[in-house]
């Protein structure tokens, strides 16, 4: 690797159901002989791939057992990579301000576990509540749920004192339309992201650029390429997933977004992760997804095991920021 970009792992292609999703007692996945999921798969992936692996992004569930998240924590370090995680919120509405506390309670105890466990990068998706269909909010009602998802997240982040703390950074991820109703654009999510820093008075909220959900959105790609410009000049560009629109699958059917996307990013100067995210077309927890674009159950593995396709995927990452090193755009 000739660049400074970070490459890592969101092991989503082990399942949500049965690979990252913890049991009722909070328990983490593990294998037959006892070792969990992520870090079995991860050790692999380490060995596996000719691109060092600087990280893992995992997602952190409310009322996870703390003994595996320390234990997780842990594996993944001695595996010589920074753990990142993904504040996981469920069973409530960021835009309500009726659901504000119960967000909050969630956000806060994981950044506090963020904190516990010296986690420099957290990310969420915490700005809409998943799947819940309805019409996008427009005019007046998508200003007031800017203002209450500002609201929420900088009162988050003062009450969990992130500024005084380990934590760096919080990447906030919009989703595609169908997932999210009105927060499905990188322009969207930037208004929040842009007021939280204002009202927060530092760059702490960053942007999370998603080329699977850039490309699924109704912005170009030169309309998104202006956008992460934008972003950068004002520091809040943040993590650049690599993951193919629609099918979620192998990288060669991203259709050239994440390509273009990257090269955005990486020539704003501001680029510092690069992430490969699978996802595995049979989860049972995405059969929602499935059924609202049956390309995300299409099997684009071409004969590999998901590790094998997940590898290609850091090959070919690790390949287009070589050169953008030779080419001196990063």
């Amino acid at each position: 690797m000739k660049s400074n970009v970070s490459t890592g792992v969101v092991p989503t292609h082990l399942k949500f159901v049965g690979g990252l999703v913890p049991d009722e007692a909070g328990k983490i996945p593990r294998s037959e002989d006892g070792v969990l999921l992520v870090l079995n798969n991860m050790r692999k992936l380490c060995e596996q791939s000719p691109v060092k692996i600087h990280c893992c992004q995992v997602p952190y569930f409310p009322g996870l057992d703390e003994t595996d998240v320390t234990e997780l924590v842990a594996g993944l370090r001695e595996l010589d990579l920074d753990v990142h995680f993904i504040l996981m919120v469920g069973g409530a509405d960021p835009m309500n301000p009726a659901d504000e506390d119960k967000v909050a309670e969630v956000l806060i105890g994981g950044l506090e576990a963020a904190k516990k466990h010296q986690v420099a990068h957290v990310s969420s998706t915490s700005v809409e509540e998943w799947m819940q269909g309805g019409q996008p909010k427009t005019g007046d009602a998508l200003e007031a749920a800017i203002r209450q998802n500002v609201k929420l997240h900088v009162r988050v982040a003062q009450e969990a004192d992130v500024v005084n703390s380990n934590i760096q950074a919080w990447h906030i991820e919009f989703l595609r339309g169908g997932e999210f109703q009105t927060f499905t654009d990188l322009g969207k999510v930037w208004r929040v992201v842009q007021a939280a820093n204002q009202e927060l008075g530092n760059p702490f909220f960053k942007v999370m650029v998603d080329a699977a959900h850039c490309g699924d959105s109704v912005l170009t790609i030169p309309q998104n390429e202006a956008l992460i410009k934008e972003i950068a000049k004002s520091d809040a560009l943040g993590i650049f997933h690599a993951s193919a629109k629609t099918t979620r699958g192998c990288l060669s059917t991203d259709d050239g977004w994440i390509g273009a996307l990257l090269t955005a990013c990486a020539k704003t100067g501001k680029l510092e992760f690069a992430f490969v995210e699978l996802f595995h077309h049979e989860d049972d927890a995405l059969q929602a997804l499935r059924e609202l674009d049956p390309g995300h159950g299409i099997d684009t593995r071409d004969g590999r095991t998901y590790d094998q396709t997940v590898v290609d995927g850091l090959v070919d990452v690790g390949r287009r920021l070589n050169n953008l090193v030779v080419r001196g755009i990063l």
